[in-house]
């Protein structure tokens, strides 16, 4: 599958022009690097998303047995709640939240948390909805791009939420932040932030228009849902918005090779962070 092919003729990734794929720049729109270091037809087969539809559907899934296995007499819940992972097990995985990042000084979780999940009625809405929302981002976006917005939107969800769950604790329920927090469901909001930012690019885009309504209707759902992550939905909606918003990553202009190397690093850090969740949590129960 990721088999090397350094010459011949490819299609440019940025303007689907034919191009030798040792060219260092694409005659046609500039892009450079338009052969992938030779490996731009593994990228194509993988789809506009490069695939990450599979990794964050597979990734998440794999990430909440891996909870539930972990402390299966922990295991609780009944009806919205039904199959919830230990808490225990989620904090050592890289749960979130003002404890987390405040109190034991695990910051790396702003990454982690968004790829874990509180029951199995939260998983299974949270992952489809992402198989709803990153076809049209990353046909919008490119299949880079869409990862660098889908983590900065879960970085900025979860960082909200933190400072929220720190410093507005005071205030009533549906408006203080969390204490411990999981769910992608910030970076899903953070993918409505990128459409809305979309349709101040496009006047009048019908998927802006929709991503907008949907927005509001499922923030409008969180303060009626108990246990809503109020903040961390705003956060990343904002999260998301501003980085597709910003000039290395909107629309406006074509998807390079710097932005693949970004959504190749922001992948590797979210994947480093489990390992570093369990590895400092270990540290810090034995010393």
């Amino acid at each position: 599958m990721f088999k090397r092919q350094p010459t011949g003729s490819i299609a440019c990734p940025s303007c689907r022009k034919l191009v030798a794929m040792e060219k260092k720049k694409c005659p046609h729109c500039g892009r450079r690097n338009p052969g992938m270091w030779g490996y731009a037809r593994t990228f194509q087969r993988l789809g506009a998303d490069l695939g990450f539809i599979e990794i964050a559907t597979w990734g998440c899934i794999g990430l909440y047995l891996i909870s539930l296995l972990m402390d299966i007499p922990g295991i609780h819940g009944t009806g919205m709640d039904i199959l919830s992972p230990s808490p225990v097990s989620n904090l050592l995985l890289g749960s979130t939240g003002s404890i987390p990042v405040f109190l034991a000084g695990r910051w790396w979780t702003v990454l982690s948390s968004g790829w874990l999940h509180g029951s199995l009625i939260h998983i299974a809405f949270n992952v489809a909805w992402i198989r709803h929302l990153v076809p049209g981002v990353a046909q919008i976006y490119g299949g880079a791009r869409l990862v660098v917005i889908y983590t900065a939107s879960a970085i900025a969800g979860s960082l909200i939420t933190s400072v929220a769950g720190q410093y507005l604790n005071g205030l009533p329920g549906i408006f203080h932040g969390a204490s411990f927090s999981v769910g992608a469901s910030g970076a899903i909001f953070g993918l409505f932030g990128a459409l809305v930012a979309y349709g101040q690019v496009v006047k009048g885009s019908a998927i802006a228009q929709q991503a907008k309504i949907y927005a509001i209707v499922l923030f409008l759902f969180g303060f009626v849902f108990p246990n809503t992550d109020n903040w961390g939905h705003l956060g990343g909606f904002i999260g998301g918005y501003l980085a597709a918003s910003s000039p290395w990553l909107t629309s406006r202009h074509r998807e390079g090779h710097r932005h693949l190397i970004a959504a190749i690093l922001c992948l590797l850090a979210t994947a480093l962070s489990f390992p570093v969740s369990v590895v400092h949590a270990f540290f810090s129960l034995n010393t």
